[in-house]
């Protein structure tokens, strides 16, 4: 039995839908409303085993009930700061691998706890492909990377969840704006903010902000890069003025404001979410740079869908037990292609050239 919390939502639904899809295994939606997780089923999941399942994530006696008898639980509700570690201990007291779309800052507190299961986190798009991507890129096309260049350019909707969790990255202590990496190390203060930033496969120019968080810094040690610089693209002036506000108020205020913001960027346009790593080294013995640019129709159903991938990986006994980051235990190869081989997930195409090179185009190659 795969238990999903969150399962009818629009992360944790889109992951079922694929899991389904896959016939990965009896499912169980849960969620606090069990008349929309059945409404869900009949739906979206016609042709499965599954079964619709109340639970509230903060009382440990339904969390618990939930989980019992599953053998992976896939924790897509949130927000995943405050409810990964009891979601954790909850499968893990069950006897069941966990992967969650979430919960960074768990693989070191419980790595002695996992014994002879797999806790899986941050197997989502931000960050989890994030992280993937330029792994696949460096495997793919190089003998040796040098340098690294990103930018997650995204236009969408926060739910009040996802606003939480976004807050909690950029706030959060493993995050540093305006930092890089440099000569093998963090840099403060390398970058600064890039207005009116044009970038290619970005329909409208954005503020470009820097920062590098423990995703980078893993990744940069991984590639043993000289030079990394991570960029937030963001596509609209009303989240640029919540997230500068956001320092200064509570915390409920800015999730607040990050949703109207979010609400008021989208209104009228079509969301997307797009990934661009460049990256430069050397290819048969020859210097070589390779751009590869990840488009999808939105957040939420891209996180749906590294969650999906993640777990089919755990299931199919992929994942080498114990606890970890998506970005780091599956391998890049497989989770890229089972993302890109799915109808509607996203597109990737690569490019022999760097990211400034590729403002007019409009068309690349696998």
């Amino acid at each position: 039995m795969i238990g999903i919390l969150g399962g009818y939502g629009d992360v944790g639904g889109y992951a079922a839908r694929l899991l389904a899809r896959w016939d990965a295994g009896p499912l169980r939606i849960g969620g606090r409303d069990a008349v929309r997780a059945e409404k869900f089923i009949a739906n979206d999941l016609p042709a499965t085993r599954a079964e619709a399942v109340a639970v509230d994530i903060d009382d440990a006696a339904s969390l618990t009930a939930f989980v019992r008898g599953c053998s992976l639980v896939l924790h897509c509700a949130g927000p995943s700061h405050l409810t990964s570690q009891r979601v954790t201990y909850a499968a893990l007291m069950a006897g069941a691998h966990l992967v969650d779309s979430g919960g960074g800052r768990l693989p070191e507190r419980i790595s002695t706890a996992v014994g002879e299961r797999v806790a899986l986190y941050e197997a989502g798009a931000l960050p989890g492909l994030t992280g993937l991507l330029p792994r696949w890129l460096a495997a793919r096309h190089f003998d040796r990377v040098e340098e690294l260049t990103s930018y997650t350019a995204v236009l969408d909707r926060f739910t009040r969840t996802g606003a939480e969790d976004y807050l909690d990255g950029v706030l959060g202590e493993e995050s540093e704006p305006l930092a890089a990496w440099r000569d093998g190390a963090r840099r403060s203060g390398a970058l600064t903010r890039l207005p009116g930033r044009q970038l290619p496969y970005v329909p409208r120019p954005v503020v470009a902000w820097p920062y590098l968080d423990g995703e980078g810094e893993r990744l940069a040690r991984h590639l043993s890069l000289t030079r990394g610089s991570w960029y937030t693209a963001i596509d609209g002036e009303h989240l640029t003025r919540a997230l500068e506000a956001a320092h200064s108020l509570p915390r409920a205020d800015a999730v607040a404001g990050l949703r109207r913001a979010t609400a008021l960027d989208v209104a009228g346009r079509t969301p997307y979410l797009t990934l661009l790593v460049q990256l430069d080294g050397t290819a048969a013995r020859q210097p070589a740079t390779r751009t590869a640019v990840l488009k999808a129709p939105g957040i939420s159903a891209l996180t749906g869908a590294v969650t999906a991938v993640a777990a089919l990986a755990v299931l199919r006994g992929e994942v080498a037990r114990g606890a970890h980051r998506a970005e780091a235990a599956l391998g890049a190869t497989t989770a890229i292609e089972r993302l890109t081989t799915e109808p509607g997930v996203c597109d990737l195409m690569t490019h022999d050239a760097a990211i400034g090179e590729l403002i007019d185009t409009e068309e690349g190659s696998l």
